[in-house]
């Protein structure tokens, strides 16, 4: 990653004005690395009565069983007080839960603390999300296709509205990197070069240079394809591939890895081949691997509803960790990009570009869809 210096890189926070702060649960069951487990969770609360209620939901200061939400919007969930709902879960919807963590939510605004709905309403096919992840190793910025529920950094979506329309960039950037550069980038171009590029310290340094340009562009729709894992699955070259070499035990319990076998040791079971670079990934200086197994197997207390989970290992996490391993491998393997700004924060302003104007750090007006306020009333937006 490349060091800290002080030339005049501009920062992220003006290339991509508009963020909003990281959603928050407030509680750790309506989210889990399977959906059996919060259909299961949510058929629980749904029997218990009373207290007993009360309790299995964990009541914060932001929501009880008596708060009044509306529905998240593009979704269709009920919006009675919680205290006397009734009928199925709502569909789980799949979220990045923490870096390279994919897992699933129950999509209902009253179990959310802190659901950050202008998120929701941008939230479709076309957006990618960049989220600020801490120092301390690994990407300082990761990107997804997914809702982010990283309680990490801002959230910065790449377009201020659904369909890929608008995109979060500062006005006039998208036309100077064309004069510039003798090429028109668009927004996803834009996005790569900034996750290639990026310093710890979350500045940008911009080039005028065609060929770095093409070249940094092309290392971080690299880093995008990985990070967002779409399209065709990730396959490490000259054939070699993760698998498992050993069975993997119904409830593991511990993870270990041979850095001379290459081997992923789930108590008995094994995976090779693991890279050491797959091993060593750091995201906020955190192992991805450790933190992703320790989200599936920590124990939690009896009688909650976190404690509602498969019984035994399923068949998916193993599919996912093979793939997460092989991911972790090729995003290791990109080049380090270090470019020196010849395009600085002074040129932007010069232009006219920076600063961003103040409408351009908040959300766009997004009244495309209706949207069920508490009780079924109409919101007013």
């Amino acid at each position: 990653m490349p060091g800290v210096t002080h030339d005049d890189a501009p920062p992220l926070a003006d290339l991509m004005p508009w963020s909003v702060a990281p959603p928050r649960l407030g509680r750790g069951w309506p989210a889990a690395p399977d959906p059996a487990s919060l259909k299961a969770r949510w058929d629980a609360l749904m029997k218990a009565e009373g207290a007993d209620r009360e309790a299995l939901f964990e009541p914060t200061r932001s929501r009880t069983l008596h708060s009044a939400v509306g529905q998240l919007p593009g979704r269709s969930t009920g919006t009675e007080r919680l205290l006397r709902a009734q009928g199925p879960c709502p569909e789980p919807v799949r979220v990045l839960a923490a870096p390279f963590d994919e897992q699933w939510l129950i999509p209902d605004h009253r179990l959310i603390d802190a659901a950050r709905p202008q998120l929701w309403r941008v939230a479709d096919e076309r957006q990618v999300f960049v989220v600020e992840s801490p120092e301390g190793g690994g990407p300082r910025l990761l990107a997804t296709s997914l809702f982010p529920l990283l309680r990490t950094g801002r959230v910065r979506p790449l377009y201020r509205r659904p369909g890929g329309a608008e995109p979060n960039l500062a006005p006039g950037l998208l036309e100077h990197l064309a004069a510039r550069l003798g090429q028109a980038p668009g927004p996803v171009d834009v996005l790569a070069w900034i996750l290639a590029s990026v310093r710890p310290d979350l500045t940008v340094p911009l080039t005028d240079d065609p060929t770095l340009w093409s070249q940094g562009v092309a290392t971080g729709r690299r880093m995008l394809w990985l990070l967002r894992r779409d399209g065709d699955r990730p396959k490490l070259p000259g054939g070699r591939r993760p698998y498992v070499r050993a069975p993997l035990p119904a409830r593991p319990r511990t993870l270990d890895y041979d850095p001379d076998e290459e081997t992923l040791r789930l108590d008995g079971g094994r995976i090779s081949p693991v890279p050491c670079e797959a091993w060593d990934f750091e995201a906020g200086g955190v192992r991805v691997l450790e933190q992703w197994f320790t989200s599936r197997t920590a124990d939690a207390e009896p009688g909650t509803l976190l404690a509602l989970r498969p019984a035994a290992w399923p068949q998916a996490w193993t599919s996912e960790l093979l793939e997460l391993i092989t991911v972790l491998t090729l995003l290791a393997e990109l080049p380090a990009q270090n470019p020196e700004p010849t395009l600085t924060a002074t040129d932007l302003r010069t232009a006219g570009v920076l600063p961003a104007p103040d409408s351009a750090r908040r959300p766009a007006s997004v009244l495309d869809a209706a949207e069920e306020g508490p009780e079924g009333q109409l919101a007013l937006l």
